[in-house]
């Protein structure tokens, strides 16, 4: 179903309030998303567990967990996923179209009127310039620093050195285990049964 960082964080907000709580599951089956929404996500659960600090939160991850979603996850206490799940994808992306020599062949003048020198930035029907290139390229490079250094603080030393980890590059859940971004394999189930020593598992909705 469609997600968004307000709706999980009222979940999060509310199962962590309530003193019945023995832990918190959070089930994640996403590609990813929006840095920003995923940071405020990331931000919400270190704040909670700050303020909880008897309360744990396990990320427990179905088909996959990658690029925003992992950004999440890391910050859970621990994180497990099944054997085949897909993990990692720890990089940022923009993408688009190039139409310059499409236009060109069906006889087609673009015309593009903009007040600012660099609004037109990657405008789709106009040769690509390299200020405006280097521009984003520097944009999604700070981006994905920030994005490794949230990991880096969420998993700690329990991350390998593999020099591929930080590339966009993703693995199954196995692999992802002996790479340090998956504490063990589990499902939630296997989780609240095996980990945290109950039965019932409550489905917290936001409120």
């Amino acid at each position: 179903t469609q997600a968004s960082a307000d709706n999980l964080v009222s979940g999060l907000r509310a199962a962590f309030k309530d003193k019945k709580t023995a832990a918190i599951i959070m089930r994640i089956n996403s590609p990813g998303g929006s840095p920003v929404q995923a940071g405020y996500v990331y931000d919400e659960i270190k704040r909670l567990r700050k303020k909880y600090p008897d309360t744990k939160l396990y990320a427990v991850i179905a088909d996959i967990c990658a690029s925003g979603g992992y950004y999440i996850a890391a910050a859970a206490d621990e994180i497990y996923a099944d054997k085949a799940s897909i993990v990692g994808s720890i990089g940022v992306l923009m993408d688009g179209f190039g139409f310059v020599d499409t236009l060109e062949k069906i006889g087609v003048e673009r015309r593009l009127m903009t007040a600012g020198k660099y609004k037109g930035v990657l405008d789709p029907f106009s040769p690509l310039k390299k200020p405006e290139v280097q521009h984003v390229q520097n944009l999604l490079d700070t981006v994905h620093r920030q994005f490794i250094d949230q990991v880096k603080a969420g998993r700690g030393d329990r991350l390998s050195d593999n020099p591929d980890l930080f590339t966009g590059l993703f693995w199954n859940g196995e692999e992802s285990v002996k790479l340090g971004l998956v504490d063990g394999l589990g499902s939630a189930s296997y989780v609240a049964r095996e980990i945290i020593g109950v039965e019932n598992i409550v489905d917290r909705k936001s409120t």
